[in-house]
């Protein structure tokens, strides 16, 4: 399930937030090579002022940050295909305007002169990552193959496993004109008579995790020649009683626009994208271990795959997730969990190969402390008694 409100103050992991990780990512890397790599931070008009406001709490470390935020779009009445919005915006219309996606980072970048700055500055390239994957961090060797190759668009891909059949397949891409480029296909796309089969892990094995790297001039050089104009995904919402549709773009859909881009797989540890509670436990259990804010595979785990983690919409929002989950449970030796209904757990819980829990409706389920549980399936109104 999805995480429910905002992500910025959101603890991870040992006390610290995605932008904490981040930041501590960033120190250690300049105060190690005695470099300065800025952290660069978009916003959309919902978030700008409270990422402003948090970032003060970094003044006194080793990274420089900059905060910038997109552009926002009116919203499209659906039946009329006329804008809600008749004034310009303001905090008090600001219901009826958007973000209109991640794909608006070349633009934004380039209208808020950050892109003019880190130019002039001497930088070549910018990695761009979600904030909350954790797995998104600077990698010298993808650098330094950018920089021997001579390519001015890189996206990180890795192996597409069954989590991942809603995110974008890159595909080759068969030009009109003649000539091919790569070109991410996403869901959203497919038409409904082809989903099964654009889920496929055999016929599509690769995925975007939305790590790129991109040449900063190239990137300039495209805005200014509106040479960038991905596919756009139309999405849907109610707003003052009215069915509206918003025009979004993805960072990764600039791939094709770019003259020398490659793809670059990469190890699944790149990708440990934290958007559900789900994903929240298992970063804050000892599957991972957490080093100068980054995201590491636990020695003692057997294996790269990571536990699939289900847990359901009793666990959505934070304050229920910690109700019901007040520690985390051992999960090193975890293959698969899921949870469903009023299921709460206790202390010094050791989860093991497969678990499933299903407290049925009116019932609870109550897992005690200390208890082991490997390869169990739980169902009914009841208390665990064996350990």
């Amino acid at each position: 399930m999805g995480l429910k409100g905002s992500k910025s103050a959101l603890r991870v992991r040992g006390g610290l937030t995605f932008l904490d990780m981040t930041v501590r990512q960033i120190e250690y890397l300049n105060v190690k090579h005695g470099v300065d790599v800025p952290l660069i931070l978009m916003n959309s008009f919902n978030t700008h002022d409270e990422t402003l406001r948090i970032v003060r709490k970094y003044a006194a470390h080793n990274v420089s940050i900059t905060c910038f935020q997109q552009s926002c779009f009116p919203c499209i009445e659906r039946d009329h295909y006329t804008l809600l919005a008749t004034e310009s915006f303001s905090s008090g219309n600001r219901d009826v305007w958007y973000p209109p996606g991640h794909g608006d980072i070349y633009r934004a970048l380039a209208r808020s002169g950050v892109l003019d700055t880190l130019l002039a500055e001497g930088r070549e390239y910018i990695f761009i990552s979600n904030v909350d994957n954790l797995g998104g961090t600077l990698d010298f060797r993808i650098m330094y193959h950018l920089v021997n190759s001579g390519a001015d668009f890189a996206m990180e891909v890795t192996r597409k496993t069954r989590s991942d059949v809603q995110g974008g397949t890159l595909i080759q891409h068969h030009k009109p004109e003649g000539g091919s480029s790569l070109k991410v296909l996403e869901g959203s796309e497919v038409p409904a008579s082809a989903s099964e089969e654009f889920k496929s892990t055999k016929k599509f094995q690769w995925f975007n995790t939305n790590n790129l790297w991109v040449s900063l001039s190239t990137m300039k050089q495209l805005v200014e020649e509106n040479g960038i104009a991905p596919s756009v995904i139309v999405t849907s919402r109610q707003v003052r009683e009215r069915d509206v549709v918003q025009l979004e773009t993805t960072a990764g859909s600039a791939i094709e626009f770019f003259p020398k881009a490659v793809a670059i797989a990469v190890d699944r540890l790149r990708f440990v994208p934290v958007k559900s509670t789900s994903d929240l436990l298992a970063i804050q259990s000892n599957v991972y271990e957490i080093k100068h804010g980054s995201v590491q595979r636990n020695q003692g785990r057997e294996g790269t795959i990571t536990p699939v983690i289900k847990l359901g919409p009793e666990f959505t929002g934070i304050a229920e997730y910690h109700a019901r989950l007040p520690h985390i449970p051992d999960m090193l030796e975890l293959d698969h969990l899921t949870v469903s209904g009023d299921v709460h757990f206790g202390k010094g819980v050791t989860l093991r190969g497969t678990v499933i829990i299903v407290a049925q409706e009116g019932s609870r389920v109550d897992v005690p402390d200390g208890s082991v549980l490997e390869d169990k399936v739980v169902t009914g109104n009841l208390r665990i008694l064996e350990h």
